[in-house]
């Protein structure tokens, strides 16, 4: 054939007439203003233990060691599918765990924001309500901005855009989107079998945000679900038997051996302190859930902040605080219900005539909260608050080996060198792989280390028992003997020995 393709004109004037959502449009935007901000973000936090555990599995796939202590890492559920994964493509390009990290924050943000936009159109046909969605869910947390693992907040994103829990959330609205299709429009044994599958994933990256998302799942079969038969009740199953099937034959560690597991429970106890700074501004979507539960008990959205409220209450009166983790997706129903009422099309009700303030005053208090996090100190008063930037330990991991064991008892170095592939005498964040009283020898080990009234043979004793080479001191810390100065920080004063002897 010859000559130019013709293109009929029909089709061009649908290409022509194709305009972007407004959730493409926003939806980007906030993609890509948290991608830059968090990829300029310095390591700290959990960055260097999920880093670490990449470089582990990147140096062994099959057999990795424990991602902060130098033994081995069996059983360890940090790794999960989505650590082995990364650690492959860091062993296949050749790049260093850390670097592979932070490229997964761009990625995890494109999948939170698709997951967002997709439960949001469940919810509701009005071309607004995703965009609401997003907002309410990113913005509307507490009166101060709060940091953890999961949270969603812009805050807290910053910082936590690259870690396994931010793509568990975002897989969570994609699966609670896919339920409801299933629930409403039916589908394939197959489908049902995906649905499960991608469930039993979700259990193995992050089983506290899976629990919550089986929550979101429930719910939305309850509340959705059209006509139930013998068949529809064995789809369902199936999904529940290949996301159990997924689950068991994770290779690495037994999920379902976590469920009383209390190694990490006093670690969150600080979820249920102070809650009106935490989630206090999620409060204003209460009226418009109690306006759904008033039209339909049955509303998915009612019954899923039903049962994390139950969830979340069993963390308290038992003390297994763990379970305040489903805060994290707990205040999804407040908030994606104040979304959608909003969105609502005319007329204008007695209801969205009292939220439209409501939601006005509490985004107001949430940019005032969460505006530093993403705006330059520069351009705000200076009042506003700002998450503190942790140095940079490069200058460590340019001296020191990768594998090499690392003496230090102060908190900023121990949850960044990880990070370079350098193991800790004491963990940062206590592992299920690691005993308890393994880990607390260590720390006391370490405080026994760092005491002045310690004699020089048991320090040197301590070092040799864990292969330590490697001394990190502050500034005002007596140098140890023997022992070469190997480099001095220039921001923190820190100094990095090498010890001999």
């Amino acid at each position: 054939m010859t000559g130019e393709a013709r293109v009929a004109p029909g089709s061009l004037s649908r290409a022509l007439a194709w305009r972007p959502t407004p959730y493409a449009v926003v939806g980007t935007g906030f993609w890509l203003l948290l991608a830059i901000v968090a990829w300029h973000t310095p390591i700290a936090s959990d960055f260097g233990q999920h880093a670490s555990a990449v470089q582990r599995v990147k140096e062994n796939p099959w057999h990795p060691d424990n991602p902060l202590l130098k033994e081995p890492g069996t059983d360890s559920p940090y790794y999960s599918p989505y650590i082995v994964t990364l650690g492959l493509a860091a062993r296949l390009t050749g790049a260093a765990g850390w670097q592979v990290v932070r490229w997964c924050g761009p990625l995890n943000l494109a999948v939170l924001v698709a997951g967002v936009g997709a439960y949001a159109r469940t919810l509701s046909t009005r071309r607004a309500a995703p965009v609401y969605a997003l907002l309410a869910f990113t913005l509307l947390w507490g009166v101060r901005g709060k940091e953890w693992s999961g949270f969603c907040g812009v805050w807290s994103l910053t910082r936590g855009a690259s870690y396994p829990s931010a793509f568990a959330v975002g897989l969570a609205f994609l699966l609670w989107a896919w339920t409801d299709r299933l629930a409403r429009r039916g589908g394939t044994a197959w489908s049902y079998a995906g649905l499960g599958a991608s469930a039993g994933v979700l259990l193995l990256i992050h089983p506290i945000t899976a629990l919550a998302a089986t929550v979101g799942i429930a719910a939305t079969v309850a509340g959705r679900q059209r006509g139930w038969s013998r068949q529809v009740a064995g789809l369902w199953a199936v999904a529940g038997v290949a996301a159990v099937a997924v689950a068991l034959t994770w290779p690495y560690f037994d999920v379902f051996a976590l469920a009383g597991d209390t190694t990490v429970d006093q670690v969150h106890r600080r979820l249920y302190i102070h809650p009106w700074q935490w989630y206090g501004l999620a409060l204003a979507g209460l009226p418009a859930l109690a306006w759904r539960a008033r039209r339909r008990l049955r509303d998915p959205l009612v019954m899923m902040f039903a049962a994390d409220s139950a969830v979340a209450a069993y963390g308290w009166l038992s003390g297994h605080y763990t379970y305040g983790r489903v805060f994290a997706l707990l205040l999804v129903p407040l908030q994606f219900a104040l979304a959608v009422e909003l969105a609502a099309a005319p007329p204008w009700t007695r209801l969205r005539a009292f939220l439209a303030p409501v939601a006005a005053v509490a985004l107001c208090l949430a940019l005032a909260a969460q505006i530093g996090s993403v705006i330059p100190q520069r351009w705000l008063p200076v009042a506003t608050p700002h998450p503190a930037r942790w140095p940079d330990y490069r200058w460590v991991a340019d001296r020191v080996p990768a594998g090499a064991v690392v003496l230090t008892d102060a908190s900023v170095p121990i949850h960044v060198l990880p990070a370079y592939g350098l193991y800790l005498v004491a963990p940062t964040w206590p592992d299920p792989s690691t005993p308890a009283t393994d880990r607390a020898r260590r720390w006391s080990d370490t405080t026994a280390y760092f005491s002045p009234s310690t004699p020089v043979p048991r320090r040197t004793a301590i070092a040799h028992r864990y292969d330590a080479v490697w001394l990190l001191l502050p500034p005002s810390g007596l140098p140890p003997s023997p022992a070469t100065l190997a480099a001095t920080s220039p921001r923190t004063g820190e100094r990095l020995f090498h010890l001999t002897s």
